[in-house]
């Protein structure tokens, strides 16, 4: 059925254009806060989208996020953005989803199918009398094949080089002529500013163009948080049943098969724990009782990165073994005690490991300062912590993967928003010098870091002032950054405006640098 003209695709082509403009040739600053404003006045006015107190208050967090890359003007914060428009924008078009990664999977959606969302909104419009249909119908019997071409095109060029030389040629040749084309009438616009704008479009058209097949919120709403006793169908058999059958034979009934399955968990359990006492015993002994006496010269970065795939090793097993026997009617055995008893042993055990690694980066931290990398361990080892108290809820309450997967993703997400309010360079800058008598200061480090931390290095520049040659090699790397700063800063526009760099352009103007 054919419907009047609504405001998406006028506003997807608007949007399209709007991206162009801001975003042609800029960096991500102040233009992502406006295309943010442009898509709210969209969604706001669209009588299409059910206004929820959901989808107030991701459309507020993703503004925040746009309002922190102004004002710290990071790649954490640019990616704060992306992945709040994308929850957003999953939310708004499956607003029956209940998880965050859920909305992720279906903003996926919405990417990878925009061709075909503004394709069938094209044909299901009418203005007037007139129709897109007729001239969109045909292009199914060219856009398929040609897709199938393609892909058997790049596997013949893997297998045969001769075959990938004529059609690198031959694909060269057609975009030759195609662009000389597209110049001849079209010659004031650029061939790559024109792809910018249809991407632009079809970035703008995957925001406000939602996808029609709900299966996605269907097969969402089929999963429950709490557990439930189902009764066993003896005739479809997974795996690990099939396993255990080929060690236990006729005990495989179905009274028998939880027995089974307790029984080989709980020597799981004792072995995986065996296991991780015994390196939980070496930590104890050579990093927890000589905490105070660590030596200077000790390998902190072999040792904390040893400890990090350690813990990132045991994490995964946890999760894996512990869904494995806790995600059907074991839940419900009532001689599983000793299954749960060594799983809650497990978790602890896990959790002293993360504890371990705590204090290897706290060492680390200690004598060299801080890093992304260090920094990086320390929310990794929040989020194993995070995932350690809800793998025990899980078998304490008798939750789903579900559960796991809602729960982890949401905080994920939170503490993802909350890192973007900090400017991490200025941050670790900061704490680096102020300790520089408790740590090695890293001056290579201190130059990595962006154009922020200027003023924060010229104002401690006294620090610098020893005469060996890697200070005098940073003090003068500090003023070659100060022009070429300038020099950028000069050349940017409005659109690319952030607090930052205005900051420090005004610091470097005020001390006549």
């Amino acid at each position: 059925m054919k419907r009047p003209l609504d405001i998406q695709l006028p506003a997807t082509l608007g949007g399209g254009l709007f991206f162009s403009y801001l975003f042609w040739m800029e960096g991500q600053a102040l233009n992502l806060l406006m295309y943010t404003l442009f898509i709210f006045i969209i969604l706001l006015t669209d009588r299409a989208i059910v206004k929820t107190r959901k989808v107030y208050l991701l459309g507020c967090t993703h503004l925040t996020a746009a309002i922190l890359v102004v004002i710290n003007a990071s790649e954490l914060s640019v990616a704060c953005w992306y992945v709040s428009l994308g929850v957003l924008t999953g939310f708004v078009h499956f607003q029956a989803l209940r998880s965050i990664f859920a909305a992720l999977g279906a903003m996926l959606l919405q990417f990878i199918t925009a061709p075909v969302n503004i394709a069938r909104k094209l044909t299901g419009t009418q203005l007037g009398k007139l129709s897109a249909e007729p001239f969109l119908r045909p292009l199914k019997y060219i856009v398929i094949p040609f897709l199938v071409l393609v892909l058997f095109c790049f596997l013949y060029s893997s297998a045969n080089p001769f075959f990938a030389r004529y059609l690198h040629l031959l694909t060269s040749n057609i975009a030759l002529a195609f662009r000389n084309v597209f110049y001849f009438f079209f010659s004031d616009l650029s061939f790559m500013r024109f792809m910018h704008l249809v991407l632009g479009m079809l970035f703008t058209g995957a925001v406000l163009i939602g996808f029609r097949d709900k299966a996605l919120e269907r097969a969402e709403l089929s999963c429950e948080e709490q557990l439930r006793r189902r009764k066993r169908d003896l005739s479809t058999v997974h795996i690990g049943q099939e396993i255990v059958a080929v060690f236990a034979g006729r005990l495989m009934t179905r009274k028998m098969a939880l027995k089974t399955e307790n029984t080989i968990g709980v020597i799981c359990f004792i072995l995986l724990n065996l296991l991780l006492l015994f390196l939980n015993l070496i930590d104890a002994s050579t990093l927890w009782l000589h905490a105070a006496s660590v030596p200077a010269d000790k390998n902190f970065s072999a040792g904390l990165h040893d400890g990090t795939n350690a813990l990132i090793t045991s994490i995964v097993m946890a999760m894996l073994v512990i869904i494995y026997f806790f995600n059907g009617n074991l839940n419900f055995y009532t001689r599983n005690r000793a299954l749960r008893l060594l799983a809650y042993l497990w978790i602890f055990q896990n959790f002293f490991l993360v504890l371990s690694v705590l204090l290897r980066d706290y060492h680390y931290i200690a004598a060299y300062g801080l890093t992304y990398k260090r920094i990086g361990v320390l929310v990794f080892l929040l989020l194993c912590t995070v995932g350690l108290v809800t793998v025990y809820i899980k078998v304490a309450r008798q939750k789903t993967i579900f559960y796991l997967l809602k729960v982890n993703t949401l905080i994920w997400y939170c503490l993802l928003l909350s890192a973007g309010f900090v400017n991490w360079d200025v941050f670790i800058a900061g704490y680096n010098i102020r300790h520089r008598n408790e740590i090695r200061l890293d001056l290579e480090h201190l130059q990595s870091l962006s154009d922020k931390t200027i003023p924060l290095l010229w104002e401690n520049r006294e620090v610098f002032n020893g005469s060996t040659a890697s200070e005098l090699t940073f003090r003068k790397s500090i003023q070659n950054r100060i022009g070429l700063f300038k020099e950028r800063y000069s050349t940017t526009t409005w659109l690319s405006w952030n607090y930052p760099d205005w900051k420090t352009y005004r610091y470097i103007n005020a001390q006549q640098l």
